[in-house]
């Protein structure tokens, strides 16, 4: 893992979503949850988008060797609900390769496995009724879109049970200082009213009703 992608590991999304709207950036995966509360990741992206499939049909799934470890798997279905994408061969084979996740628009299924293995997924939904033959792999590590957010190869992601959210690789610097920033800033709150302060006198001191104020351009 490098070392934005560390810094960004040590940060909740709620934090890292307070600084992506000061800055002004759509970052945050709309409706995308992980499959367990549990589950954690952060990493950077490697993109697959989908498309209708075809006659005969294109493959699904067999990028799965090509992604290098500490990756996150990036999976643009169009948010269909209908096919799966990702299922227990695919989890097993990331697990073991050391992969850091996978983020879905769209649905995944199995998610016994991804439980037991501690492999985070996080998906619209999940559901049993394959993709194969349904759908095909249009474009690897090709921008794509991911819960109204878009996303290209080698962006941050960072999940955990509040949802995903990607941080553009040419704002990651701006975007990460600011969530160190306001997570310092809301420490800082939360041990002065440990400390006896009013909520209202410490977020004052604190200036936490302009921490996630856009910035002005």
């Amino acid at each position: 893992m490098d070392k934005n992608a560390e810094r960004a590991a040590k940060l909740d999304t709620a934090t890292i979503s307070d600084a992506l709207d000061r800055l002004g950036i759509v970052g945050q995966c709309y409706q995308i949850k992980p499959r367990d509360s549990g589950f954690r990741l952060a990493g950077r992206a490697f993109t697959i988008k989908y498309g209708p499939s075809q006659t005969p049909s294109g493959t699904v799934g067999d990028f799965i060797d090509d992604v290098p470890e500490g990756s996150v798997i990036v999976l643009d279905n169009g948010g269909r609900d209908d096919v799966t994408v990702w299922g227990d061969i695919l989890t097993e084979i990331a697990h073991r390769r050391k992969i850091a996740g996978t983020v879905i628009d769209g649905i995944c299924r199995d998610v016994a496995l991804c439980m037991k293995l501690g492999y985070p997924v996080y998906a619209k939904d999940h559901w049993m009724r394959t993709g194969k033959d349904r759908v095909q792999v249009e474009g690897v590590n090709v921008t794509v879109t991911i819960g109204r957010a878009r996303v290209a190869p080698g962006d941050l992601l960072r999940g955990d049970a509040d949802g995903v959210l990607v941080i553009p690789k040419e704002h990651e610097e701006k975007v990460l200082a600011a969530a160190e920033e306001i997570e310092a800033a809301e420490e800082k709150i939360r041990a002065a009213i440990r400390g006896g302060m009013r909520l209202d006198e410490a977020r004052k001191v604190n200036k936490y009703h302009s921490l996630q104020t856009r910035e002005k351009a």
